[in-house]
């Protein structure tokens, strides 16, 4: 497909790769900007740079002056509109999706709410619980198994499967730890499967499905991120159609949510339905994430899929 061709930006181009932050997701995002800026280097963009972001972010920017901005930053600050609404200050063109829809898909209340509008999306039966609000009345309706996670949180931070009503206190207290509001979400005996939606010339596409059998009780941060804790089936074992309409519903999901440049959608699948879990908007970029297998299994390299990445700066207004 040729998804090396094309640079939308020369060799000389100044480029900040941004990392680390300040969302529990720190070491991860460190992880992922190591790698893109290795990649970048070997593309040619001898003026990349990588800078570890702190609560100074706008006065560092406002001193390297970059001309573009690749982020990976995952978790809050970096993921959730407010590193996007800097740069937008700064007239710094970003990589990723912009303000609005990084705020929206960062809550995962807000997501659902969102893509409700488009009858195709399936998603879990859940309650929304604020601070201070009754969780026992607020899911009252709901099916055990549950999942009690933090609205505003990523790589299964603060998030706790609840087999009975018992468990649902101390559930609840580990989440707050991480927001003030909480979702409820009944649990799909299913299996996962995720998969990537980028952008070549201003069109979504996605890649190949992921396939993920944690060997943990479901996909936790250390299935996630400890080599080894998980299998992986790429191609994910589907039948065609299922194939067709993962792949459908994850751009769908992707246009709803006005996402820009580069997605990841979650699912899990029971009798062959997919169940919308949530769209990750700056996906990791580390040696054992899942973004950079599933453009492998499309023939795009790590450092292909870095500069698809950074084509798609500047697309989200």
């Amino acid at each position: 497909m040729g998804y090396n061709d094309g640079r939308k930006y020369s060799l000389d181009t100044k480029i900040a790769v941004l990392c680390a932050g300040l969302s529990s997701e720190r070491e991860v995002s460190i992880r992922s900007g190591k790698n893109v800026f290795e990649a970048l280097k070997r593309l040619g963009y001898k003026n990349s740079e990588l800078i570890y972001v702190d609560e100074n972010i706008a006065e560092t920017l406002k001193e390297k002056k970059p001309d573009v901005v690749y982020n990976a930053l995952h978790g809050k600050y970096g993921e959730d509109g407010c590193v996007q609404g800097i740069l937008e200050i700064l007239k710094i063109e970003y990589t990723g999706c912009g303000v609005m829809s990084s705020g929206i898909t960062m809550n995962k209340e807000y997501t659902k709410r969102i893509l409700s509008t488009n009858k195709k999306i399936i998603m879990a039966k859940s309650a929304f619980i604020q601070k201070g609000e009754d969780i026992y009345e607020k899911t009252k309706d709901l099916t055990y198994p549950l999942f009690i996670k933090p609205v505003s949180e990523g790589s299964s931070f603060g998030m706790t499967k609840v087999n009975t009503k018992d468990e649902l206190k101390s559930a609840y207290e580990t989440a707050l730890k991480y927001n003030d509001d909480v979702l409820a979400e009944e649990f799909i005996d299913g299996f996962f499967v995720t998969v990537g939606v980028l952008e070549k010339d201003n069109k979504p596409f996605a890649t190949e499905i992921l396939e993920i059998r944690p060997k943990t009780e479901w996909y936790d941060f250390e299935a996630k991120y400890t080599s080894g804790m998980s299998d992986f089936i790429l191609p994910a074992n589907l039948p065609n159609d299922l194939t067709k309409l993962v792949k459908e519903i994850s751009v769908e999901a992707f246009n709803t949510a006005g996402c820009r440049g580069v997605s990841r959608i979650d699912f899990m699948i029971k009798d062959n339905v997919p169940y919308l879990l949530e769209i990750n908007t700056s996906p990791g970029m580390t040696d054992i994430s899942d973004l950079p297998a599933q453009a492998k299994a499309c023939g795009i390299s790590y450092d292909e899929l870095v500069l698809l990445i950074l084509n798609s700066a500047g697309l989200n207004k």
